[in-house]
């Protein structure tokens, strides 16, 4: 198996999980890349738990049910492959989800993970498994609420800083992969107006917009030579991005954000913005590191 290529997908029984083996299966068939289900066991090798959890025979193997697990997502994938060729693969763990997720001697292509696992009572948000592992894995990770399709656009969250441009790239990717346009988001309402009003040569708020447009076009400049099979539509919002990326995304069949936008910090993994899209929106969201 080719480690870098291949697409983790966590498994831990939930109806979530199962959604993101469909997901993630697809996109290994699309990428032709190896599909690696990986869960994890509540008890270390050796010691037994919590005995009122366990289930009958558990003493005699503990990882009885995480092999359980894993067997019924072996069969997910193999039906969402739908008679295309899948090289699978299956990874039992133990100890926390999220460090077996984001801890690779190789770095997968894409991790993906479902929005909410077993015990996690978050109604509409994001659960603490998928915001750790989307916020200290070295590489995408994929983030599915449900296993809802859909032919629209891939939508691109774009900030016009450097920031922006792996997951510029990666959305581009998909695109390509998906056969559907591209659609470039830059929302600019979060600047400070002092910014916006000092601009050489800007002044009133029309010309500020007008910037703006510029430097969204600046930003995708040359991506279209890598990428001349997908339409690229640059959208320029005067609002807050997080409310920007919803809208955008209510056609859309992908969202993809950078981990950091305009303004991180370098120890904030995970910006503002982007935890606000993947609590926000429906569709699959996927956080590209930025250039760290």
């Amino acid at each position: 198996m080719n480690a870098s290529s291949r697409v983790v997908v966590g498994v831990d029984g939930s109806a979530t999980s199962l959604d993101a083996v469909r997901w993630a299966t697809r996109e290994a068939v699309r990428r032709h890349a190896p599909l690696e289900l990986v869960t994890s066991s509540l008890f270390a090798p050796g010691t037994y738990g919590d005995a009122i959890s366990l289930r009958m025979g558990a003493f005699t193997d503990p990882d009885v049910e995480a092999k359980r697990v894993l067997t019924a997502a072996v069969d997910v994938a193999h039906k969402a492959a739908a008679g295309n060729s899948l090289i699978l693969d299956t990874r039992l763990e133990h100890g926390s989800a999220a460090q077996n997720l984001t801890h690779f001697d190789v770095a997968p292509a894409m991790i993906v993970v479902g929005s909410r696992g077993l015990g996690e009572f978050t109604g509409g948000l994001i659960g603490s498994v998928s915001t750790a592992v989307a916020t200290h894995a070295k590489c995408p990770v994929a983030v599915i609420k449900s296993n809802k399709s859909s032919d629209g656009p891939v939508v691109v969250g774009v900030d016009c800083t450097p920031n922006s441009q792996p997951a510029i790239g990666f959305a581009l990717k998909e695109a390509s992969l998906r056969g559907v346009d591209l659609v470039a988001v830059h929302a600019w309402s979060d600047l400070e107006l002092g910014s916006v009003l000092t601009r050489d040569g800007v002044g009133p708020w029309v010309d500020s917009e007008l910037a703006e447009k510029t430097s969204l076009a600046e930003s995708l400049a040359g991506w279209s030579e890598d990428y001349p099979d997908v339409s690229i539509r640059r959208v320029v919002f005067q609002d807050r991005p997080v409310r920007a990326m919803v809208r955008e995304s209510e056609t859309a069949q992908l969202v993809v954000v950078g981990s950091r936008g305009r303004g991180g910090f370098a120890s904030m993994l995970l910006g503002s913005t982007s935890r606000a899209v993947l609590h926000s929106v429906d569709v699959p969201v996927v956080v590209v590191p930025t250039n760290r």
